[in-house]
């Protein structure tokens, strides 16, 4: 099974690797090409010029960038070039609706489509542990199941088209509200003059213990924000949560919070930084 990776992001470049280390990955493209040839020679595999020629050359297109144009636009560009019964794996974060369009437009010249999105930041995919939510046709998942292995530690078959990317929704809700109640907490405790480090240490060996605490409490608390998931593209994953949410009704407090929040930051020059530099706005001056 020959498989290119479009998409050399911070997450990008973590998935490629693993999925090289399995002996599976025949080439790569990026926007920026440099880093493309960089990553190539380091992986011994080919540095593709256009996507259009990479959709050619493999059986399996994993594709990672960062919004849903431009998961439509690769899309598009590579449709045409695309062997019938090849299949593309989207990892990007997008709506549910573009995982749909993507899908049917794929379909039409026999490709099948799966929005496979994942949770675990930089460290999961560097380390090949990320957990995976697919949407798409399960047989399609049966025959890239050796590819996603390579990358994630846990794949679960959501649903149909969209359901991989709806459930990545619920992932980025949950997060929004961690954050929320984690930098105010650490904020409560450094304001009663406590021990952050103890603070953080035995309460995450607790009941309210968290991955975000126990591995970014100690950073956020030193004023250290190099990220691990960058604000600006969670606040991009917040907006399409809300407004997924106004087209059902449901609930979206912690998104609408979080989304004010992020702007402020933003507009401080923030965005780049990690979604624990929330961390700012809770503490004392």
């Amino acid at each position: 099974m020959k498989v290119g990776l479009i998409g050399l992001g911070a997450m990008g470049v973590g998935m490629a690797r693993n999925v090289a280390k399995a002996g599976l990955l025949t080439g790569v493209y990026n926007r920026t090409q440099a880093k493309a040839l960089a990553l190539a020679d380091e992986l011994d595999v080919l540095a593709y010029p256009e996507p259009q020629l990479l959709a050619a050359d493999v059986d399996v297109v994993l594709l990672c960038v960062s919004a849903d144009q431009e998961v439509l636009a690769v899309i598009d560009a590579i449709a045409e070039a695309l062997r019938s019964g090849a299949i593309v794996v989207d990892m990007s974060t997008v709506s549910s609706d573009t995982a749909q369009q993507a899908s049917a437009r794929l379909a039409e010249k026999q490709v099948a489509f799966l929005d496979a999105p994942v949770s675990g930041g930089v460290e999961g995919a560097k380390n090949g542990t990320l957990a995976m939510m697919v949407g798409g046709a399960e047989q399609a998942l049966e025959q890239v199941h050796p590819v996603l292995v390579a990358m994630a530690s846990r794949i679960v078959h959501m649903g149909p088209s969209g359901a991989g990317q709806a459930t990545k929704a619920v992932n980025q809700i949950i997060g929004a509200g961690i954050n929320q109640a984690v930098t105010e907490a650490l904020a409560f405790a450094a304001a009663q003059q406590l021990p952050l480090d103890k603070v953080i240490d035995v309460i995450s060996s607790g009941a309210s213990g968290n991955w975000f605490l126990q591995h970014r409490g100690p950073t956020m608390t030193r004023g250290v924000f190099a990220p691990g998931f960058k604000l600006a593209l969670h606040h991009k994953d917040l907006k399409i949560c809300q407004r997924m949410a106004a087209q059902t009704g449901a609930l979206s407090t912690i998104v609408d919070m979080t989304l004010t929040d992020y702007e402020m930051l933003m507009a401080q020059g923030h965005g780049d930084e990690d979604i624990s530099a929330l961390y700012r706005l809770k503490k004392l001056a």
